[in-house]
């Protein structure tokens, strides 16, 4: 069997260097794009690193795309920190990156010869939903916010284009959480900051992936018989409260602050991933939690 070539969009983000590494163990040739080339030591193996924004100029990517099996698209274009709210003052702009620049994408790649693209979609399309209702791949989607509304055309523009040469499949994500990349702060960073130091820690909750078990979904996404052109895979291990972080910190350090009020798990949209799961995709649920939080509680300890 010959190289197996993938090309990972936003392969130096929070959520791509998680993928690349995954592939990278697999054996992929692994041909990255993103703003800024990855630092020395940033991934355990060699990477082809091109240059790239999201604006959608296909002519500038043929070449990238040539001779490539597959395409991971990770890059997403946003205000930093934020998804929901990411066009910031600029929503037109928003759209013909995030939109249109990845359309453009999936017509270069399916012109090159790629056999397969995994698109990193997000719960966000289905936005709001009767509380308690699970969501998945069949919930209907009526998303309330650009972000999820551009998400959702990624996903209808991708089936539009997929054929039985050009298979995709849309992986719709919850909170991707771990570790971060050099230089930046952990996403429970704030929250175990301000429970340790006594100041109020808002009631929250919120499904979560570790990027580990993301990058696992990617892998199946791009390995498994798929039985349509184009495939919709829901992406979601475990159900957070700030009240759970707070008491894994807690048992871990001299830290007995109270902790904050837990929501009402019975009213959240949990995400069925049964369908991933069957494909024999298995996150690392509570374990893997407690492991993470834990790694952030060692600095704290008395």
């Amino acid at each position: 069997m010959g190289e197996r070539r993938v090309i990972v969009s936003g392969g130096t983000g929070f959520v791509g260097r998680f993928v690349v590494e995954r592939l990278l163990e697999e054996g992929y040739a692994v041909t990255v794009t993103a703003r800024n080339a990855p630092s020395a030591g940033t991934f355990s193996g060699p990477v082809l690193f091109v240059a790239d924004t999201l604006e959608p100029d296909e002519d500038h990517h043929a070449q990238t795309f040539a001779g490539a099996d597959y395409f991971v698209h990770c890059a997403f274009d946003h205000v930093p920190g934020k998804y929901r709210g990411g066009e910031g003052n600029d929503p037109a702009g928003f759209r013909r990156r995030n939109l249109d620049g990845t359309l453009a994408r999936f017509r270069t790649a399916k012109a090159a010869g790629v056999k397969r693209v995994v698109f990193l979609s997000s719960r966000a399309v289905y936005g709001d939903q009767q509380a308690g209702t699970v969501l998945d791949e069949d919930t209907r989607t009526h998303p309330n916010s650009l972000y999820g509304e551009v998400k959702l055309a990624c996903e209808q523009g991708l089936t539009e284009l997929a054929d039985d040469n050009f298979r995709g499949v849309s992986l719709r994500v919850t909170g991707v959480y771990g570790p971060p990349p050099v230089g930046r702060s952990h996403k429970w960073a704030r929250l175990v900051a301000d429970y340790c130091a006594g100041r109020p820690v808002a009631s929250r909750q919120g499904t979560e992936v570790h990027g580990d078990d993301l990058a696992w979904a990617a892998l199946t996404a791009l390995t498994a018989r798929l039985e349509k052109p184009h495939d919709v895979f829901c992406v979601s291990d475990i159900l957070v409260d700030n009240a759970d972080i707070a008491a894994i910190i807690a048992e871990q350090t001299s830290v007995r602050h109270e902790l904050p009020e837990r929501c009402d798990p019975s009213r959240y949209n949990q995400m069925n991933a049964g369908k991933l799961k069957a494909l024999g995709w298995r996150p690392g649920g509570r374990p893997l939690l407690e492991t993470s939080v834990r790694e952030l509680a060692d600095p704290l300890k008395t």
